[in-house]
């Protein structure tokens, strides 16, 4: 076993254009995940990185990746021959993938970003004219690969990122289809802030002698960063609990408020805008350019209050939220343990409040 890597000059001293872009950066050192990750892919071994998100488990695969990239032998000077695959499961995640890739990879490397809800054509166009990476929601790209739009087949390097939420998403015929085309002597990568029998079993199934690096627990826990608080309450009393919450906070304070159904963030979001307090909303029902506006409305400040359903919640990497808020319980431990996973990022302490009726 490689030993971990705890300088960016240890991991990376033969890759000058790598080096240059973590100088940009600004980064000091390596997260743990990435100490430990960088010297095992960089040596062509299969991984399992098992890390609550918020870790800087992306550029744990996307570094390594495009150095991998780079030593392929190039065809009769033919550069953007796709090679590297990135499978998330929601297209926040495959763009917040998409924003990285894009600030760190180095010589010219083309990436196209595939998801659903994005102008399929468009993303069409971009594969006909040639990328080296692809980043993809499970359900787009095998519907591109399905109808001969995609040739996986020189795919070398295979991330699967979140892979215990893709497969929670009920998306594993698709990463199954996908896998058929890729070669079997690809590398494989698999993140995922859990390690249920169902990832286990997938690892087990499409990876060669992989080895696991793990941050924290391989049981699930909440973040110790986070003071969690619990209200129990009934459903009539929800608002006002609410109410008093957003009177109460700062100028500095950011809050995601977590709803259990599309219906109640609607209810909730008009309730607060007849008020005159400015809010942002995140669900599946949204339209793809209104749901990157309200992200980017939150992620700046313009707004303070997101609130979301659980399948905005997922992956996103927003640095300064100071609160998470459950309005609705979630309805198991992993969706609370994800929930509360938003606030207390990078080193930074957070604070959740979860109301609990007694339905719940």
């Amino acid at each position: 076993i490689p030993n971990p890597t705890c300088t960016f000059e240890e991991a990376f001293k033969h890759y000058p254009d790598v080096m240059d872009n973590i100088k940009k950066a600004g980064f000091r050192k390596p997260t743990p995940i990435q100490s430990q990750s960088w010297p095992i892919v960089l040596q062509g071994i299969d991984l399992i990185g098992v890390s609550q998100t918020g870790t800087g488990k992306t550029l744990s695969y996307l570094m390594p990746g495009f150095i991998h990239l780079d030593l392929q032998p190039v065809i009769k000077e033919k550069r953007n021959r796709l090679g590297m695959l990135v499978l998330t499961p929601t297209r926040e995640l495959a763009l917040q993938v998409q924003t990285e890739c894009s600030k760190y990879s180095s010589k010219g490397l083309k990436s196209v970003c595939i998801y659903g809800g994005g102008d399929r054509n468009d993303q069409i166009q971009a594969l006909k004219k040639g990328v080296d990476i692809i980043i993809a929601t499970p359900g787009r790209l095998n519907d591109l690969q399905m109808n001969n739009f995609v040739d996986l087949r020189s795919i070398t390097y295979l991330v699967l990122d979140e892979a215990d939420k893709m497969l929670d998403m009920g998306f594993e015929p698709q990463i199954m289809k996908i896998l058929l085309d890729v070669r079997p002597d690809r590398q494989t990568i698999v993140t995922s802030a859990t390690w249920p029998y169902a990832v286990r079993r997938l690892a087990e199934s499409y990876l060669k002698d992989p080895m696991i690096v793990y941050v924290g627990t391989l049981d699930l826990v909440a973040v110790s960063t986070v003071k969690q608080n619990i209200i129990v309450t009934t459903e009539e009393e929800k608002r006002s609990h609410i109410q008093d919450f957003i009177e109460s906070m700062s100028q500095k304070e950011k809050v995601i408020v977590f709803v259990s159904r599309k219906a109640v963030a609607d209810h909730l979001t008009s309730d607060l805008i007849l008020q005159h307090i400015s809010v942002e909303s995140l669900h599946g029902n949204r339209e793809q350019k209104d749901r990157e506006r309200a992200l980017e409305n939150f992620k700046t400040g313009k707004v303070r209050i997101l609130i979301a359903t659980d399948l905005g919640s997922r992956g996103l990497d927003i640095h300064d939220v100071t609160h998470v808020y459950n309005y609705d319980f979630p309805r198991n431990i992993e969706e609370y343990v994800h929930r509360v996973g938003r606030t207390g990022r990078a080193g930074k302490t957070g604070t959740s409040i979860t109301l609990i009726t007694r339905n719940d």
